[in-house]
């Protein structure tokens, strides 16, 4: 599967409606960036199962500031509508892939167990 574009419109919709959701937050202009581009267009192919969205942060300025973007590229990963991941700079395959496998197999029953005794 390709890579899909999000907006600020459309962003809540994307994790609504996909179990896992990675999120690349990037600019044109930025170097990292784009040597970054192919390594997460070749995951998305790699596995279909997942969404991968990008993020063009000047365009969707508002969004990007709404998720305390300070730094690009920076990834985020979302399973079940909640940030499980979320870290600036470029991945390269093996960092993407081990990002990937640790997120697809974490257990969300146990994230909203620990989340919840921390905001108790």
């Amino acid at each position: 599967m390709a890579t899909i574009d999000v907006t600020e419109q459309s962003f809540a919709e994307t994790l609504e409606n996909n179990g896992i959701v990675f999120v690349d937050f990037w600019a044109a202009w930025c170097g990292p960036c784009r040597m970054f581009a192919p390594t997460y267009g070749n995951a998305a192919e790699r596995h279909p199962d997942i969404t991968f969205a990008k993020v063009d942060t000047e365009a969707q300025q508002a969004l990007a500031a709404a998720a305390n973007i300070t730094s690009i590229p920076t990834l985020m990963a979302f399973k079940d509508k909640t940030l499980v991941f979320s870290q600036p700079g470029a991945l390269n395959a093996t960092g993407l892939e081990e990002v990937i496998q640790a997120v697809k197999s974490l257990d969300m029953d146990k994230v909203r167990a620990d989340t919840g005794r921390q905001h108790a």
